[in-house]
């Protein structure tokens, strides 16, 4: 375990989230990896993987519920000295990563069909995405095996081995899809469906030193037979934390559908247009998801062990360290949008239409960056209902306004980026009365650290089996 009590915290966060960056982008690079061989395949191979990519949104909401659960209750155990309350938490997160893993498994195989027909603009899109997704299932479903463990330690505030894990995960994916996508060394070129065996295959390889990990060099929590037997108190208060954040990853889904759905009459050059520019969008957020993924351990921590005033300045920290990266973003996607585009399409219209949806876009990022800071503070709290509250108020303020849109003359695949646009910032407004409604109300009477020995109640807390305050 580490201290997050202690020291610098804007030292914390930065440290926390440097692991975190590097394992997100190593996680993004599964998708920018396989969209780039598949581009050799055609624009409707881009737009079927780009559109199937969006379905496994459903698959990292699952994720991120039992992720944001587990960081809360271990890393306010971990701040309260409760190892075994942490440790409890851990083996009950992996209950439900086992029965989210069988319905990942059934699910996609039922649905995937009817999801691409419901978005592709042609027969060869629906293909392409239903057969990438099909082989990418197992895959999908061994990501509960890492996301679980990596969680934990998260709650510890340590980040490191999850980030070696999946830079070896990733190398193994690139070291693949040329081999099955494209055929080298072969002559035997699978497709989409090697660009999704590929993925399952580095997934397959993560798990292994994922479980090596915690079996030879884990100490603080771990598997437990005895813990895994259902604790009905603690399943249900890590599903309330949870949820709300894995429903946050729902209403993305169903925002990005929509938009699908509403550029679907503009043909495959604007579908596979737009899944190019999220997938780069998607890239260049990596840095300001590293640290919002940071504040739920950071502030957690000290939220577990009584620092309301560390909890505040983690909010601060956060806030100032995504603007300023988002900054950064925007001059970027102002300046050399074309670049990344370039990797993946050389087809001219596809390349216009990602090219245009980044340079547009990229103006919500610094509402974007206050969303992030906010929603991991949120799960810091423990109460992230807030934060799919501010959610929900961007789909309906973009998804039903864009869709009366779309049928009105003279509309424009612009104006839907626009209204994304002018969207985001109203969740960023709402997001930031949000939170600070929620630390006037969480930190109400905490003025004294867990080892202060005038914090009686503090002080309880942090003796093992003390329950949860």
């Amino acid at each position: 375990m580490r201290d997050l009590t202690q020291g610098s915290i804007r030292g914390h966060i930065l440290s926390m989230s440097l692991p975190m960056l590097v394992g997100m982008l190593v996680q993004t690079l599964y998708f920018l990896v396989d969209l780039y061989f598949v581009s050799g395949v055609g624009k409707e191979a881009i737009a079927g993987v780009t559109a199937a990519g969006n379905g496994v949104m459903i698959v990292i909401a699952l994720t991120q519920m039992l992720s944001v659960g587990t960081v809360a209750l271990v890393s306010h155990a971990a701040g309260a000295r409760d190892a075994p309350r942490a440790n409890l938490a851990f083996n009950q997160s992996v209950l439900i990563a086992l029965a989210c893993a069988v319905a990942t498994l059934a699910g996609g195989l039922l649905a995937t069909p009817a999801y691409m027909r419901t978005l592709a603009a042609t027969p060869a899109i629906v293909t392409a995405g239903t057969t990438y997704l099909h082989w990418y299932l197992p895959g999908l479903a061994l990501q509960f095996a890492l996301v679980v463990p990596g969680a934990a330690l998260r709650g510890t505030g340590i980040a490191k081995p999850t980030m070696a894990v999946q830079l070896a995960t990733v190398l193994v994916n690139i070291a693949l899809a040329p081999v099955l996508v494209a055929g080298w060394g072969t002559g035997y070129a699978m497709g989409v469906a090697g660009a999704g065996l590929a993925s399952t295959l580095a997934a397959a390889f993560g798990v292994v030193l994922m479980l090596a990990y915690f079996y030879r060099l884990e100490h603080y929590v771990a598997f437990s037979r005895r813990l895994m037997r259902p604790d009905w108190p603690t399943l249900r208060r890590m599903l309330q934390i949870g949820l709300p954040s894995g429903g946050e990853f729902l209403l993305m889904f169903v925002l990005n559908s929509a938009i699908y759905t509403i550029i679907r009459a503009f043909g495959p050059d604007a579908q596979a247009g737009f899944g190019i520019g999220s997938r780069v969008m998607q890239a260049l957020f990596m840095p300001t998801m590293a640290i919002s993924f940071a504040v739920p351990a950071v502030g957690g921590q000290n939220f577990g062990g009584q620092r309301p005033e560390r909890v505040r300045e983690t909010l601060k920290q956060a806030l100032l360290l995504e603007l300023v990266l988002m900054a950064i973003t925007v001059g970027l996607c102002q300046a050399w949008a074309e670049v990344p585009v370039g990797w993946f399409t050389k087809d001219p219209s596809a390349a216009g239409v990602a090219v245009t949806f980044l340079r547009i876009i990229s103006w919500n990022f610094f509402a974007i960056g206050a969303v992030f800071a906010c929603s991991g503070m949120f799960q810091a709290l423990g109460n992230t209902w807030p934060s799919l509250a501010s959610s929900a108020t961007r789909l309906a303020t973009f998804v039903g306004p864009t869709l009366w849109l779309s049928t009105q003359p003279g509309f424009r695949l612009v104006d839907t980026w626009h209204l994304s646009v002018a969207s985001t910032y109203l969740q960023a407004v709402i997001s930031l009365l949000l939170i600070r409604w929620q630390l006037a109300v969480k930190l109400k009477g905490m003025g004294r650290g867990w080892d202060d020995p005038g914090n009686e109640t503090s002080a309880a807390a942090a003796r093992p089996g003390t329950p949860a305050r």
